[in-house]
């Protein structure tokens, strides 16, 4: 399993546009073969920090995602709504059990 985790800034003003941007590419990464969880989740403590977790199959579930036509119109839309400071990670899973 692959598991792709991190943040993205938004200015909390554009907070609200951003948001219907943010659900088509949930819904449509949802949809794809191999994704088994995609979700943004804005910081508590810092409404311009928004938390990106994604969790996909294998490798090359993550790159058929990385040729997607929404994930190419969510990066189009970046200036509009002001995403920046983009930092995220990759993490190879072996073994996942519950807590």
């Amino acid at each position: 399993m692959i598991i792709v985790a991190g943040t993205v800034r938004i200015e909390p003003s554009k907070l609200g546009s951003a948001r219907g941007e943010m659900e088509k590419m949930i819904k449509a990464s949802r949809a794809e073969d191999g994704c088994i969880d995609y979700s943004y989740s804005v910081d508590v403590l810092d409404p311009s920090v928004v938390h990106v977790f994604e969790a996909w199959r294998d490798k090359d579930a993550l790159q058929t995602h990385f040729k997607m036509p929404h994930l190419n119109a969510w990066r189009a839309a970046w200036t509009e709504i002001g995403v920046s400071d983009r930092n995220l990670h990759m993490y190879e899973i072996s073994a996942a059990s519950p807590l």
